[in-house]
């Protein structure tokens, strides 16, 4: 006969409500007797029956996790990272992609909102008033975008954005290229934002081509463009972009980072594996995925939470970035505003 909770609470010396718990809400119990319950469970054979334990609790330890491009290496360590803290509380987590559509997004959130206890929707592409109203219909995390009223998990762009810049304008660079990401992308609008701060304060012109798709292909198809605009280094929305790039440079017969400057954002693995090595902005996606999973369990049935966390990113200097054209010239830092343009260039892709 299969063992059942009375008997790992037997075993363990505990009140059955102590399994329980320790099976739905491991945190809530002590360490000490979480492991010796464990223990016992794992000696015992006992697994505990979910569906029963959805129907006593009315939840169904289910999360749902939407991403906007499973294909892009961004996102597998944040899934994963996001999967490993949830299996800890004795979660399981329902991944989908929506391939960066918003109405995709919307059908996958409306569709796992009654089989999942919350879900983590991750670069969304839907407008913020849609996702507010969503968040009425299931507890939703947000990562990757901030809206005011709902509990997110940022990374910095902002901040990485500013570094990224700060470093092209200290090697000498004063014609900078931005390549934007997806028309509707929070994260775009937030790194156009910061890197024009940071061209102004370094006496740099920035040019912006965009908006564009945050692939490989999105970046090679902007390389002649780069290159007829005549500027000495460019900062791509991500790491896939800023590689696509480069292979398109290199295609059109200019050297990186003799010619041109490339920095990216991410980090993925790929961008230590290219020649040359890709100077970028990494992102702490795991630890992104492992807090909103946090934020959406600790928060339980309260959907209207706005808890915020922002992790910060780190810019990481490899072979991609060089001097620029004259690397003796200095802006004075004194009047790096009057330096700087009156209004950022942008080259729109229609």
């Amino acid at each position: 006969m299969p063992a059942t909770i009375r008997d790992v609470a037997r075993e363990s010396g505990v009140h059955i409500s102590t399994v329980s718990r320790t099976f739905s809400a491991p945190h809530l119990v002590n360490p000490d007797t979480r492991t010796r319950v464990l223990a016992c469970a794992e000696q015992l054979g006992y697994r505990p029956n979910r569906a029963a334990r959805a129907l006593i609790t009315g939840r169904t330890y289910n999360v749902g996790l939407i991403v906007a491009d499973i294909a892009n290496p961004f996102f597998p360590p944040l899934i994963k990272a996001a999967e490993s803290q949830a299996r800890q509380r004795d979660y399981h987590i329902f991944v989908a992609d929506s391939n960066e559509d918003a109405a995709v997004e919307e059908d996958l959130v409306r569709a796992l909102a009654k089989q999942v206890d919350g879900i983590l929707l991750c670069s969304p592409r839907m407008s913020n008033s849609l996702i507010e109203l969503l968040s009425r219909e299931v507890p939703l995390v947000v990562v990757n975008r901030q809206i005011t009223g709902l509990p997110t998990v940022v990374m910095d762009v902002a901040q990485g954005a500013g570094l990224a810049i700060d470093h092209l304008a200290g090697l000498g660079h004063r014609r900078i290229g931005l390549i934007a990401g997806p028309r509707g992308s929070w994260t775009s609008k937030e790194i156009r934002r910061s890197a024009a701060l940071a061209a102004r304060a370094g006496g740099a012109e920035l040019t912006v081509f965009g908006p564009n798709p945050p692939t490989e292909r999105g970046g090679a198809a902007v390389a002649e463009q780069v290159l007829r605009s005549g500027v000495s280094a460019v900062f791509a929305y991500n790491d896939l972009m800023a590689i696509g790039l480069i292979g398109g440079l290199h295609a059109q017969g200019a050297r990186v980072p003799a010619d041109i400057s490339v920095v990216g954002i991410d980090d993925i693995a790929l961008s230590r594996l290219i020649h040359p090595k890709l100077t970028t902005v990494a992102t702490p996606a795991a630890a992104a995925g492992r807090a909103a999973v946090d934020m959406l369990l600790a928060h339980g049935d309260d959907r209207r939470t706005t808890a915020h966390v922002s992790l910060q990113t780190e810019l990481v200097i490899r072979d991609s970035t060089g001097p620029g054209p004259d690397p003796h010239s200095h802006a004075d830092p004194g009047n790096a505003a009057a330096a700087a343009p009156e209004a950022v260039a942008s080259y729109a892709k229609e």
